[in-house]
Order: structure tokens, then sequence, then C-alpha cells
């Protein structure tokens, strides 16, 4: 099964403006509360970048944009992401989930790197790490992205030691980790261009945001 990126990364940002309110009101529980903002903003300059420069690699095109013009902290740490599935994407053209395995554990490492999370940390860490568990157990679309969000929702019961979160004590108790959530919109897309999402979008997302 091949999941084409260009088609993934556009349903990535249709998903980024659906769930925008619901990030924001997550991300004011923690954050500054842009990170709704960037996510959707960013993956709105993919799409018009895709549609600029249609000969190259749609996840290449991605990682430059969030590395080079996506603010905030997840803006770089989103394109590191992007970079390594798109180097992964090259190496492994005709096999779709090496590509994804390799990719999403290399982009895990570079993060882990770059930003010192580890799981635990309520990042997006934690909704990357159980996705590539589930790619090195061989698990298709669907079943990454259950793991995805599994391991997003999991971090309402953190309490965080990395980022700006780790200033607000427990006041993000409760509420997964706005980071963690985006992250896992991703394999929810892929999955869903496979054709086989787990469930309607909106099913993952706070119904009417944090209190």
């Amino acid at each position: 099964m091949t999941t084409d990126a260009r088609l993934v990364l556009t349903a990535f940002a249709q998903a980024a403006r659906t769930a925008h309110p619901a990030l924001t009101a997550l991300d004011q529980l923690s954050g500054d509360g842009d990170f709704g903002d960037n996510l959707r903003e960013g993956l709105d300059r993919v799409v018009s970048a895709l549609e600029d420069r249609p000969a190259e690699p749609p996840l290449a095109v991605a990682a430059a944009v969030f590395l080079d013009e996506v603010g905030g902290t997840s803006g770089p740490l989103i394109g590191l992401l992007f970079q390594e599935l798109a180097r992964a994407h090259a190496a492994h053209p005709q096999d779709d989930h090496e590509a994804w395995r390799t990719g999403v554990a290399e982009g895990l490492a570079a993060i882990r790197r770059v930003g010192e999370a580890e799981p635990g940390d309520r990042t997006l860490v934690d909704t990357l790490a159980p996705a590539r568990d589930a790619l090195d157990a061989g698990a298709g679309p669907r079943g990454v992205a259950e793991a995805a969000l599994r391991g997003a929702q999991a971090t309402a019961a953190i309490r965080a030691r990395r980022g700006r979160a780790s200033y607000v004590g427990e006041r993000a108790i409760g509420s997964p980790d706005p980071g963690a959530l985006g992250i896992a919109l991703l394999f929810w897309c892929r999955a869903r261009v496979a054709g086989d999402a787990p469930g309607e979008l909106a099913g993952h997302l706070p119904a009417a945001g944090p209190h």
C-alpha cells in the first residue's frame, strides 16, 4: 500500500484548519496559544508551495517551509520530521512502509537531540515514539494512526517536563498536549488517504476546548 505524500500533506492542511480552534485552546493552557496558528498557516504555505513547485518532492517542500518560514518552538521541530521523512522516501521510493518507518524513527531521533525531550515529557515526542513502535511492529496506516492518537491523548495525564508547558505546573493536566495532538493528525491523514482512517477527525479533538 502506497500513500501519496502530496495527498497526505493536503489532507493534513485541511485537518489543521479543522482542528485549529481546539489546538489553540489547548495551547492557551500551556503556552501563548500560537501552536494552532503556526501549524495551520505552515501547512497552508506548504500547499501553496506544492502548487508552485510541482516537480519537487512534496515532503522536501514541507521540510523547507517549516524549517525556514514557520516560527514558534514547533516549526523547526516539525521541519526536522518532514526532512527525515523526505530523505527516507527518497531512499525507499517503492516501499511506503519502510519510508515511513525510517523517516519517523530518524525524525524522532533528530527531535530528541534538538529538543532534548523524551517520552513522558508531554511533547510531540509522546506521539512520535508510539508511532515509531507501531511502524517497527509492521502496523499499517490505521494501526500507526491509532498508536499516535493514543500517545497524544495520554499526554493529558502528564505534567510537562519540557517546553513552555513545564512552567505552568499542573494547570494543563486533563487536556492533551497540542503539539502531540497536532502531529497525531499527520498519521490520521495518512490513514485517511490510505482509505482506513480510525474514525472521524472530530472524534479525536476536544469537543469544546479545555476549560
